[in-house]
């Protein structure tokens, strides 16, 4: 079964839960990111500060020297983005997220509490409450065919209409060091994805990825 929005993330945990509520699926957000985030900026509270041009940061996030932000993005309280990381654009990073050293982030939502913390890409993607991504894990978003990026379970197809995804990560799911989310992975809630695995289609929740065989998480 191709899961939902809400399968996949409690909502709670984002500034963009009303843009996901509205979303049946999850890839259903990603084109609505960059409107969402203009729009959303207008509402801040005063806790926030407009760094440059269109990027909001709320006024006790780290962001270390070395960093490039370029909007618009939305930064939230108690967020680090250390020294490195280039955030380019459309993307929203949660209450004490980590972004971490030489990561990339672009057209993505990243939900409180997830970490990013070490050479990772995420593009076009949503990575959920207290998710992490091990050093050097990547989301591919594009195929060398540059056709439509096609969800999957099993049998199951949904065609996205879309030519980039990169992975929907589940509240709480682990990623393994140096493993690659094929365009358009699905991980569910408190999965687990063992270091160097390739990552097809979709895990379920509360499963141990090995790179081959999938089992239940104890």
């Amino acid at each position: 079964m191709i899961l939902k929005t809400q399968e996949l993330f409690d909502i709670r945990h984002t500034i963009a839960s009303d843009l996901l509520e509205g979303c049946e699926y999850p890839h259903e957000a990603l084109p609505k990111i960059s409107g969402y985030i203009k729009e959303r900026s207008t509402l801040l509270d005063s806790s926030y500060r407009e760094i440059c041009d269109g990027v909001f940061v709320a006024e006790d996030a780290k962001i270390w020297d070395g960093a490039t932000i370029v909007g618009p993005a939305i930064i939230g309280h108690g967020a680090e983005v250390r020294p490195g990381a280039f955030i380019r654009g459309n993307a929203i990073i949660g209450d004490g997220a980590v972004i971490g050293n030489s990561t990339e982030i672009k057209n993505a939502i990243v939900f409180d509490g997830a970490q990013l913390p070490h050479y990772n890409y995420v593009g076009d993607s949503i990575i959920g409450y207290r998710a992490h991504m091990g050093a050097g894990a990547i989301a591919s978003n594009f195929r060398l065919d540059k056709k439509e990026i096609i969800l999957r379970d099993g049998e199951e197809e949904i065609e996205s209409g879309l030519n980039k995804i990169g992975v929907f990560l589940g509240d709480s799911a682990e990623v393994g060091c140096g493993s690659v989310l094929c365009p358009g992975s699905i991980v569910g809630k408190e999965a687990m994805i063992y270091p160097l695995s390739r990552v097809r289609g979709t895990i379920p929740e509360r499963t141990i990825f090995d790179g081959s065989t999938l089992k239940e998480r104890l």
